[in-house]
């Protein structure tokens, strides 16, 4: 192994300079020497060295011999920066590690990016009304609106998370985002790479270490200069080879003459040449073994590398080792050939990003903490049983910035002590999923259908009804009065379904027709099976709607996120064997159950009969797997449970949800715009929702003339709707209110303003 000072690396001219790659030389793989400079050389000596250029001495000339002429010179020309056509990308003082002190793109200012760009492209209205759903826009079409170059201007809402990605790039920090699925986070995170300071990107090369071939070495180089070295690595062989074979066949025929002319033997004669051949070819395999593997390339990258780790198993995250069958017998292949970079090593100078971070074995993770914590990581197999697994290569550079993200179970199962180097190094961001609705925030949205269209390329313009039509469905599905949802990539999903439609008929634009298509065929499976629940609910006559039944209330409950389906609910009093107990049956889950026992708490104060001498079963009708979650059921257990015990009908053309304190109030829930258009298709006449929810409802105006909905703030008011007779519903009404508190008098109490996400 030769000491020879490798000046194909640009820190050899400057003793000064800290390797790059951050491998010192006493990495334990190294050998003791340094593993970014040691470039190892061929059995033929310095002079057969490709790829080296010859070192400045110390007054600054070449130490060309008398000719003029390089004695090193192979013939490969790299540019003193490394790079071939491409700009050179600079670093901070600090030698562009870290990039603290490196400047950000000089084409705008960093801070003026992401949601606070204006839209432009399109005249704005000076005072717009406040009922205009484009927020003041004046156009036809959203081909009137510009689309933003940069991708983080393209990003709508998250005003925190935007500011804490930009803080983020600007000093290199890791980020954790935590959010539902579709709210930007992997948008905000590919935004973050094009923010991130321009270093000097470099490519990593791997060598055959001679002394041991399980062991190879590592060396770092400016980008494009990997590719430069390798091919000048393979010309030389290839040159050295043809000279072989030149030597072979003379040598062959030198033999064939002898052992035919002289000795007279030919079959002598051509098992020597056959060993002569035999000989020939391991040789050229070991000068093939001498060219370096590009473990990575960044040749052709411009901006700072993203790389999407996503699910990737250990392999693909670390880099990985390929198995060698052939282990032995100068039929194997060289152990650095085999060497395959991870997403780890290939995002170096750039940014990793893991969605679901949770998901990843702890075994990578803890990995992940040492690559973050270290800058470095080496590779090797990553399967025990496989040959790979003997070999492992000097440390490779790992300098990313991390962004993790996941929804918030990812917290859970998340290895602590990874969360605590990206919360100690970097910031934690929750994911917002509404926005307030403001006319800035409208032009916006229509901002991103333009953005949407033109990222697909091939769906028609949208008109400016459409566009409305868009945007107060993205009111509906915040689930907010005063909100738009941030829920992007479904609303982006609608987006495509229309334009989709409008391509199919061949038009110039999208219109509102077409959105209103669009919105019957991207129900999710959710609402196609809530709507073929209740078919088949009309078929056999389940579902009841008119009338009145003792112990039988009409709930409703939600499906997924936007799908609401009426489910009936049962009471039965009955005469008890074991003390009075509160028997709930149809797969309730945790809350559903702790919601029965309040209700159970107001029956008991409510109810003049002894109880404890009976048995109250409640029944959730046709639930399914999926159970019972949540609490909106609540007034509807308690008015079936007390229509049961005082024997007074329920009016089935009522449906009704909410959930309920143990005083009784009526406290708001969770989707009540999909559960009334859910009782409407249901063939109900009248809905009975918490008052404090009255502000999110936003149901479809084929609904609005179905169906009254009731906002209630007591469940006295919920039996003073939903029971039968006056006498004994008057009766009923006054005892509750006079158990339940005198507050109850002027009929105004009521549960708080926000609504629970139950």
């Amino acid at each position: 192994m030769s000491n020879e000072k490798d000046t194909n690396d640009p820190t050899a001219d400057d003793p000064d300079e800290p390797p790059r790659g951050g491998v010192d030389d006493s990495s334990p793989a190294g050998n003791g020497e340094d593993a970014t400079r040691g470039d190892p050389e061929p059995d033929d000596g310095p002079a057969d060295e490709p790829g080296v250029d010859e070192a400045a001495d110390s007054d600054g000339e070449s130490a060309a011999g008398p000719d003029g002429e390089d004695p090193w010179d192979d013939g490969v020309v790299v540019d003193d920066d490394g790079f071939e056509g491409t700009d050179v990308v600079g670093e901070g003082p600090d030698g562009g590690r870290n990039g603290d002190a490196a400047e950000p793109a000089d084409d705008g200012d960093i801070d003026e990016l992401g949601s606070t760009v204006e839209v432009e492209g399109a005249e704005i209205e000076d005072d717009p009304d406040e009922d205009d759903l484009l927020g003041g826009l004046k156009i036809d079409t959203t081909a009137e609106i510009e689309i933003p170059d940069r991708l983080v201007d393209q990003v709508i809402g998250q005003e925190h998370a935007r500011d804490v990605i930009i803080k983020a790039a600007k000093q290199r920090r890791h980020v954790m985002m935590i959010g539902s699925p579709g709210t930007g986070k992997s948008m905000l995170a590919k935004a973050m790479s094009e923010l991130l300071p321009k270093e000097e990107l470099q490519d990593v090369l791997v060598y055959h270490n001679p002394d041991d071939g399980n062991k190879p070495k590592v060396r770092t180089v400016p980008a494009g200069k990997g590719d430069q070295i390798v091919e000048a690595h393979r010309e030389e062989a290839r040159k050295r080879n043809q000279m072989r074979s030149l030597l072979m066949w003379i040598i062959i025929a030198v033999v064939l003459g002898y052992a035919l002319i002289i000795v007279g033997q030919i079959l002598v004669g051509i098992i020597a040449a056959g060993v002569v051949y035999l000989v020939f070819r391991y040789l050229n395999r070991g000068s093939d073994a001498m060219i370096p593997n590009l473990l990575v390339n960044n040749g052709d990258t411009k901006t700072a590398p993203f790389r999407d780790a996503t699910g990737a198993h250990a392999g693909a995250l670390l880099g990985d080792v390929r198995h060698d069958p052939f282990q032995s017998g100068g039929m194997e292949t060289p152990s650095h050939d085999r060497v395959e970079a991870g997403a780890i090593h290939k995002a170096n100078k750039g940014v990793l990003f893991i969605d679901e971070i949770n998901t990843l074995d702890i075994r990578s993770q803890q990995h992940l903490m040492t690559a973050i914590q270290e800058g470095e990581f080496s590779i090797t197999g990553q399967s025990e049983r496989s040959s790979g697994a003997m070999v492992q290569t000097e440390p490779v550079p790992t300098d990313f910035v991390m962004i993790a993200a996941g929804n918030l179970d990812a917290m859970e199962n998340m290895h602590p002590a990874l969360r605590s180097r990206i919360k100690g190094y970097g910031y934690e961001v929750y994911m917002e999923d509404t926005i307030e609705d403001t006319p800035e925030m409208r032009r916006k949205y229509v901002r991103f259908i333009a953005q949407e269209v033109a990222k697909d390329g091939r769906l028609p313009e949208f008109s400016a009804e459409a566009v409305e039509e868009i945007i107060l469905e993205a009111k509906r599905r915040s689930g907010r009065k005063g909100h738009l949802t941030l829920k992007m990539r479904n609303l982006g999903g609608m987006v495509r379904v229309a334009g989709d439609i409008a391509r199919g008929e061949d038009a110039d634009y999208t219109t509102r027709d077409h959105v209103l298509q669009a919105k019957g065929r991207s129900r999710s499976i959710e609402q196609q099976l809530a709507d073929d629940y209740i078919e088949r609910r009309k078929d056999y006559e389940l579902q009841v709607s008119d009338g009145y039944v003792t112990g039988r209330v009409n709930g409703l409950a939600v499906m997924g996120e936007d799908s609401g389906i009426m489910l009936p609910v049962m009471a039965e009093v009955t005469p008890t064997q074991s003390g009075g107990q509160v028997i709930a049956t149809g797969q309730l889950k945790e809350m559903a159950e702790e919601s029965v026992q309040n209700v159970s708490a107001i029956i008991k104060k409510f109810s003049d009969e002894n109880i404890s001498e009976k048995d109250i079963h409640i029944q959730f009708i046709q639930t399914g797997q999926q159970g019972v979650d949540g609490d909106s059921a609540s007034i509807t257990v308690a008015t079936a449970v007390i229509s049961a015990l005082e024997d007074v009908g329920v009016d089935q053309s009522l449906a009704m949800t909410g959930s309920l304190s143990v005083r009784g109030d009526v406290l708001p829930v969770g989707g009540v715009t999909h559960k009334i258009e859910a009782a409407a298709k249901a063939g109900c006449d009248r809905v009975i929702i918490p008052a404090a929810n009255e502000q999110d409802v936003m149901i479809e105006d084929e609904y609005e003339e179905m169906i009254e909905v009731i906002p209630v703030s007591h469940i006295s008011e919920v039996l003073d709707i939903a029971l039968e007779g006056e006498a004994e519903k008057d009766s009923l009404v006054s005892r509750l209110k006079s158990i339940t508190g005198s507050a109850l008098k002027d009929g105004n109490v009521s549960g708080p303003s926000n609504p629970s996400p139950q």
